[in-house]
């Protein structure tokens, strides 16, 4: 079987368009009566040629150097320059173009090139200028149009994970094993310590209350983020007493950074989950932020295996991947590996700036 060439719609259009930029020149100079079909056709020819030729260059030289990226402040002056470097080289081929056509084809050249060149290269610099600036402009709008559509795709998206993991953190802390072993123990509290009791009452009431009441569509501090973890560990502190060691650490400089709502938070709870709850002898939590280069590091290690974190954390962890993703364009990482001695480590990069 014979294989069928497909035309992308880019070079459709760039042909579409050329050819009837050239048929309406042609169209005018046949109105006027100055039509000669022979010249016509290497017009329509050359003219298509030097159009698409010019403008694809631009094309791939603007897709090297990201330019469709580019915000308008920095993109426009790189537009005007590339405009008229454009016009000037269609100034240059269509020039020679229109001399050298009637050269060979009428063999007629009662003046030199020239002189020819200096009686039109205002007016095709000018046609040259309309038609790049036509050309480039939505070209621009076109992948402007595009980066918008991704943009607000990416945002409906990313709006949807956070939904989600408001649902699974709040699923989590409402689950009947973490519920009720945080009633029971309040319960005896109440009559062995009151004022722990009390504490424990408001650690779980202010948990419930901030996933419910965290605003999805925004970022939070760092120090917010941890200020939740510290009062989830407190509570959980109560339930384990002496098998969990708790530690902290929190550069000052990072505290009102903006980082997703939940991220640390669900990393200590897969590690409280699928890995100190499995352990007899239970085992610690350390959570630390630091600033490592350009990145904001956010690490939560803790004793367990990797193998059971990853079995058993469900999508908490992928949900979390792919909100970074999409929040930090891919800038963000993360990261969980075990290291020696049955402890795991799960890491965060965010971009600090």
């Amino acid at each position: 079987m014979k294989s069928v060439i497909k035309i992308t719609t880019y070079w459709k259009i760039q042909l579409i368009g050329w050819i009837i930029t050239s048929l309406y020149w042609g169209f005018s100079a046949f109105i006027s009566g100055n039509f000669i079909w022979k010249i016509g056709i290497f017009d329509l020819i050359l003219d298509v040629s030097i159009g698409i030729t010019l403008t694809n260059l631009y094309r791939n030289f603007a897709l090297k150097k990201g330019w469709t990226k580019l915000n308008l402040k920095i993109l426009a002056p790189k537009i005007v320059l590339s405009i008229l470097v454009l016009s000037f080289l269609y100034m240059l081929l269509i020039v020679s173009k229109l001399y050298l056509v009637r050269l060979f084809i009428l063999e007629n050249s009662p003046i030199s090139f020239i002189s020819f060149f200096k009686l039109t290269q205002l007016q095709v610099f000018i046609t040259g200028t309309r038609l790049m600036s036509v050309w480039v402009l939505a070209y621009h709008l076109y992948h402007y149009s595009r980066l918008e559509l991704e943009t607000v795709k990416e945002n409906a998206q990313l709006s949807i994970k956070i939904k989600e993991a408001q649902l699974n953190n709040l699923s989590a802390q409402l689950n009947p094993h973490f519920f009720f072993n945080s009633l029971n123990n309040i319960k005896f509290l109440v009559l062995e310590n009151p004022s722990s009791a009390r504490r424990a009452i408001d650690l779980l009431s202010d948990l419930l209350r901030n996933s419910l009441d965290t605003n999805i569509g925004k970022l939070i501090s760092l120090n917010d983020e941890i200020n939740l973890v510290r009062d989830y560990l407190e509570l959980e502190k109560m339930r384990f007493e002496d098998r969990l060691q708790i530690k902290i650490e929190i550069n000052a400089d990072t505290s009102q950074h903006l980082i997703l709502p939940f991220s640390i938070q669900t990393l200590v709870e897969n590690a409280i989950k699928h890995g100190i709850e499995k352990r007899k002898s239970g085992g610690f939590i350390m959570v630390k932020v630091e600033m490592e280069n350009s990145f904001i590091k956010i690490s939560v290690q803790n004793s367990g295996r990797l193998i059971d974190q990853i079995q058993n954390s469900g999508i908490g962890l992928k949900n979390l991947n792919e909100r970074l993703l999409l929040q930090y364009n891919g800038n963000a990482s993360f990261d969980i590996k075990e290291m020696r001695d049955e402890t795991v480590l799960a890491t965060i990069l965010i971009p600090s700036k």
